[in-house]
């Protein structure tokens, strides 16, 4: 396995596939030796170098990745291929799926939903019932909350703030 986390005996099934729970077994940027964290479905979800981690009740599987210093949690969900990476944050319930990339120092919070070939990054904000589709890109510090929806070629960068 690695140093860095065991998968513990607890487990869950959530569309249709096996998730178990992680264990930290260090001292990590995240969590402690023998906390318990969130729920991967195979070690290729998490990351075993880096400060990556899923937290609480946070889940992560298919081919899904967290990387590097990236962190899931709360009841977040990360599914398809969709990566997590840099030292993004994804958390509250926000899902992240299909192709989708979180990355750099970007936050995706509240009920977002990030999907298709969405990409989110720099230190730019998508929370709320924001929904993200398509593909879109969410650059530099934009703000994207409320109820916005961005579907198929928009791209947003800069100081930009929407809340729909």
């Amino acid at each position: 396995m690695n140093d860095k986390y065991t998968l513990a005996a607890e487990t869950r099934t959530v569309s249709g596939h096996t998730l178990r729970r992680i264990k930290a077994l260090k001292d990590l940027a995240y969590a402690r030796a023998g906390q318990l964290g969130g729920w991967i479905e195979t070690p290729k979800n998490l990351a075993a170098s880096g400060a990556a981690w899923v937290a609480e009740d946070a889940q992560v599987y298919g081919d899904a990745q967290v990387l590097e210093d990236a962190l899931v949690f709360g009841e977040a969900t990360v599914s398809g291929t969709a990566r997590i990476t840099g030292s993004a944050r994804v958390g509250d319930q926000a899902w992240i799926s299909e192709r989708a990339s979180v990355t750099d120092d970007a936050l995706v919070t509240g009920k977002a939903r990030i999907s298709g070939h969405a990409l989110v990054g720099g230190c730019a904000w998508v929370g709320d019932h924001a929904w993200i589709a398509g593909t879109v890109g969410v650059f530099g510090y934009a703000r994207v909350r409320g109820r916005t929806r961005l579907v198929d070629n928009e791209w947003i960068s800069g100081e930009v703030m929407m809340a729909g």
